[in-house]
């Protein structure tokens, strides 16, 4: 077996391994896994950490299938063990409650997390494709500096950012809740650390050659060898977003996202606990779907990633 492809599909120390083994007079054998399947251990680890991650939620749609006196008379269990008709119910009175606006609320967050989501993924990917692949004075001292913001607590910037979106007038806007977030620490770390390794120098020097500018070097030729990376980023900002609680109920007043709906729902079913976890599931439920939709695209994008050449 080829050191070549030892390096593109374990490493460089399985590489140094083999030199060694080489070196000793042994052979590497290629071991044939492509009929290989996990054995029972695994399925079973698999599927505890599924039960154990995905019961809040099912426990959540039990308690909203059920009645206040149901719910009263279940003690240390869940009310029922299956959906009923009354789940139906309760999300018909969660998204047609006069307390608030429930599908605008859903619009908001559906808008902010689509528009972080996008601009994170592009600027992210524009300052790795930056630090991974191109030389200028200070890339360095810069991309360190960058590295630093993420030890220092969101919350320490709380106050001066609130200041900032006051002094531009977003205080209760859409704008305050994207614009501080369209491209983080985090993101140009991650796609950095991707196109150092993903990305050949000779690409972008072909590509160069060939006479393409910066630009159009980045956009054919950089982002789409870094769209496993992108997609496994784009699901992460997007769950983050789509979660953020701290600085939405910060700025916002009148207008409510997914999460600010959640304290909406205590003062507005206060003696209805079903309807509060009807609600709780339909605040979490659209990111099951995006999970369900994006899981096997971001497989098989990471998969195709796998082996670079």
């Amino acid at each position: 077996m080829s050191t070549g492809y030892i390096g593109n599909t374990a490493g460089k120390g399985a590489v140094r391994y083999a030199q060694k083994r080489a070196a000793r007079g042994r052979q590497v054998r290629q071991h044939d896994t492509g009929g290989r399947r996990p054995g029972w251990v695994s399925y079973l680890f698999l599927a505890v950490v599924f039960v154990v991650s995905i019961f809040p939620l099912y426990a959540a749609a039990m308690y909203g299938s059920s009645t206040t006196q149901e719910i009263a008379r279940a003690v240390g269990d869940l009310p029922t063990w299956f959906p009923t008709m009354v789940l139906l119910e309760n999300f018909r009175e969660v998204v047609t409650a006069s307390q608030f606006n429930f599908w605008m609320a859903f619009a908001n967050s559906v808008l902010v997390a689509v528009s972080v989501t996008a601009s994170t993924v592009f600027f992210s990917t524009l300052a790795g494709f930056a630090f991974a692949k191109l030389s200028f004075r200070g890339r360095q001292f810069l991309y360190v500096t960058v590295i630093a913001t993420m030890a220092i607590p969101a919350q320490v910037g709380t106050i001066p950012m609130f200041i900032m979106m006051n002094d531009f007038g977003w205080i209760d806007s859409l704008a305050a809740l994207a614009v501080p977030t369209l491209v983080t620490a985090f993101g140009v770390f991650w796609m950095t650390q991707y196109l150092q390794e993903a990305l050949p120098f000779e690409l972008v020097e072909a590509a160069r050659v060939d006479g393409a500018s910066m630009f159009r070097t980045f956009w054919s030729i950089a982002l789409p060898a870094a769209r496993p990376a992108a997609a496994t980023l784009a699901l992460f900002t997007f769950v983050g977003s789509w979660n953020s609680f701290f600085w939405p109920s910060v700025v916002m007043r009148s207008q409510l996202t997914m999460p600010l709906v959640v304290p909406q729902l205590k003062g507005a079913f206060t003696t209805d606990t079903g309807l509060v976890m009807s609600g709780v599931f339909l605040v979490a439920a659209p990111l099951l779907v995006v999970f369900v939709v994006a899981g096997k695209q971001l497989v098989s994008g990471v998969m195709a990633g796998a082996v670079k050449g």
